[in-house]
């Protein structure tokens, strides 16, 4: 098979389309031809050199795809070759072929293409396990969510609207801030023009977010904290903005607020398999309904994965970035 491999560390033009071995599904395992792969964060990272994968794990970068089960390993239950699924990855989605633990198997949703599956299980898993299984958002509640137009982000809004909660956003620009109130947001705030915090506590009346979903860690953390409601949750999953911050724990205490990091990549397999099982026991349905969509920005050719990159290193993006196996 062919699959985008990284000789070497480095920008873009370090991901190269190559012939490489087949997997070979084991036990517990399925072997999925990919249809499509999306580009995460994550993978950028990875081919950087700073975010292996997990020890036992492809090399290959793509932490999620879509496609249709080419062979079922023993001792799995419930699925056959043929059946059309997207899947959540610890890396192997940039690739004609990968093997997926059959617990991190999604069924394709109702009126979503098998294509555009592919921009699904990384960003479902990751929103659903940290914002309500982790922070609790509940209906009434106020959640803000930091780069509202990203993969992460659409889905956010989508799902929090969903349960009843009000959404509050960051983007930087008008155009990316109006995708995010199509899609539900209620409170959009310019981070290059307007100080959140400040925006947060008008639109509140002072109160706060109850459950803030923040990928820039380090840059944010103190003003995150100040933005917090009384008994409010901060979920951290990325750190675009640094690693190292000061936290003021005297703030924090008189929130009573709580501070959660998370990573999906490196879980061990049963913790996947239980987001994954929530994840199709709520959101699935929403998706079967038509209440939540994945959000796709563009789709290009596999072998493209580089121009992918690209786009997604600049940011002008709304929502996923998938790339298609031709």
């Amino acid at each position: 098979m062919h699959a985008i491999t990284i000789p070497e560390p480095g920008g873009p033009e370090a991901l190269v389309w190559d012939e490489v071995p087949d997997p070979v599904a084991g036990e517990g395992e399925v072997l999925v031809e990919v249809v499509a792969g999306a580009v995460n964060r994550a993978d950028i990272l990875q081919r950087q050199g700073f975010y292996n994968p997990p020890p036992g794990t492809s090399p290959y970068p793509g932490l999620e795809c879509s496609g249709r089960i080419a062979e079922v390993g023993t001792g799995v239950s419930g699925w056959a070759v043929g059946d059309e699924v997207c899947a959540l990855l610890a890396g192997g989605g940039y690739a004609e072929k990968v093997v997926v633990p059959a617990g991190q198997l999604l069924p394709l949703p109702k009126g979503v293409s098998l294509t555009q599956a592919a921009a699904l299980p990384e960003v479902v898993c990751t929103v659903w396990s940290n914002v309500f299984m982790v922070a609790h958002l509940r209906p009434g509640e106020t959640l803000l969510v930091h780069g509202g137009s990203s993969g992460i982000g659409t889905m956010a809004i989508q799902l929090a609207k969903a349960v009843g909660a009000k959404v509050a956003v960051t983007a930087g620009s008008r155009e990316k801030l109006d995708r995010c109130a199509e899609l539900g947001a209620d409170i959009l705030i310019n981070y290059r023009e307007q100080d959140f915090v400040e925006e947060i506590k008008k639109a509140t009346d002072g109160a706060g977010a109850d459950v803030i979903l923040d990928n820039m860690g380090a840059k944010y953390l103190d003003r995150n904290v100040q933005t917090l409601a009384v008994n409010g949750r901060l979920a951290i999953i990325g750190m675009q903005g640094g690693i190292k911050g000061e936290l003021n724990i005297g703030a924090l205490l008189g929130k009573r607020g709580a501070i959660s990091a998370t990573s999906l990549r490196a879980r061990p397999l049963a913790e996947k398999a239980a987001i994954v099982a929530a994840v199709r026991e709520h959101v699935w349905p929403l998706l079967d309904a038509g209440h939540v969509r994945p959000v796709v920005d563009r789709e290009l050719p596999m072998n493209e994965a580089a121009e992918a990159h690209r786009v997604v290193e600049e940011s002008g993006h709304v929502g996923k970035v998938l790339l298609v196996v031709l």
